[in-house]
């Protein structure tokens, strides 16, 4: 009989510490941020793409290597700039939150032809907050804590009146 008791109140025990362990929150079901890369084309006077959008928090690379003339990127406003023109660059960008608009760059030595881009930044989606669990006095833990509780206590009294206690 007692080694079944044991066993009850190990079972309960454990059930009393049971949760939902694969529940992510707010922030990890938030997408993750992503790189954009604009290049150089093949005619050596474009950016490719030279039209991009992409998402608050996310980044765009301005990557090119072994060109024939050296390039750029800069904002018209300042926002970004990749530094002086060169044949080689691998400049990054992150367009924090309340960044969401659109930007024009160029490439200052070649701008008269016409190697001009645009960026469109998107508004993230609004953080939601994690909900908060509400703690109530009839919880599975309290019920299931007072149940063991009495067990433990059945056991002791149960011992005492066969006189092992």
């Amino acid at each position: 009989m007692r080694p079944l008791l044991l066993l009850g109140m190990l079972v309960l025990l454990a059930a009393s510490f049971q949760g939902d362990l694969t529940s992510a929150s707010p922030v990890e079901q938030a997408q993750e941020p992503q790189t954009v890369v604009v290049s150089v084309d093949s005619t050596n006077l474009r950016f490719s793409p030279s039209s991009v959008t992409v998402m608050e928090g996310d980044t765009v690379r301005f990557f090119w290597s072994g060109q024939a003339l050296p390039h750029n990127a800069v904002e018209n406003n300042g926002v970004f700039d990749s530094g002086d023109p060169a044949r080689e660059v691998d400049y990054s960008f992150t367009f924090e939150r309340g960044t969401n608009g659109t930007y024009e760059f160029v490439c200052e030595p070649h701008a008269s032809a016409g190697m001009v881009g645009t960026i469109t930044v998107e508004p993230a989606p609004a953080l939601e907050p994690e909900p908060e669990t509400p703690v109530s006095e009839d919880t599975p833990f309290a019920s299931v804590s007072l149940t063991a509780g009495s067990m433990v206590l059945a056991y002791i009294v149960s011992g005492r009146r066969h006189g092992n206690g």
